[in-house]
């Protein structure tokens, strides 16, 4: 299965360039695999450059989630990291993402000096 990059996920949710998103749409439609750094790149663009709210980016990441020809690495990990960004806005996904990994490996808890991020069940903040 081919692999997508950032800018391919970032023009099938924004469509702020229908010739790119087109060509991501037809680059898709055989089915592609969402990496998790992919996916954590994705949120930070969509936060940093186009202003997204919490909110809408984790109705990108769900729609992601659901995308017919989509195969999203580690689907469950992302949809229980989804759940905590959901419920702790102020969290970024990025780091819900890497708490779920985490805790998927068996390598809890996680060091943190975020105190958002120490909140979260399973980080520790030192």
């Amino acid at each position: 299965m081919r692999a997508v990059d950032t800018n391919v996920l970032v023009r099938l949710i924004t469509r702020d360039d229908v010739r790119q998103a087109t060509a991501a749409e037809s680059f898709v439609v055989t089915g592609a695999w969402v990496g998790h750094l992919v996916l954590a790149e994705m949120t930070w663009v969509l936060s940093a450059v186009y202003d997204l709210s919490p909110a809408a980016i984790a109705t990108a990441v769900e729609m992601l989630l659901n995308h017919q020809n989509l195969t999203i690495q580690d689907a469950e990990v992302v949809a229980t990291a989804l759940e905590h960004y959901r419920r702790n806005p102020r969290v970024s996904f990025s780091d819900c993402l890497v708490l779920e990994i985490a805790r998927k490996a068996g390598h809890l808890p996680i060091g943190t000096f975020d105190r958002q991020l120490a909140r979260l069940d399973g980080a520790h903040r030192l």
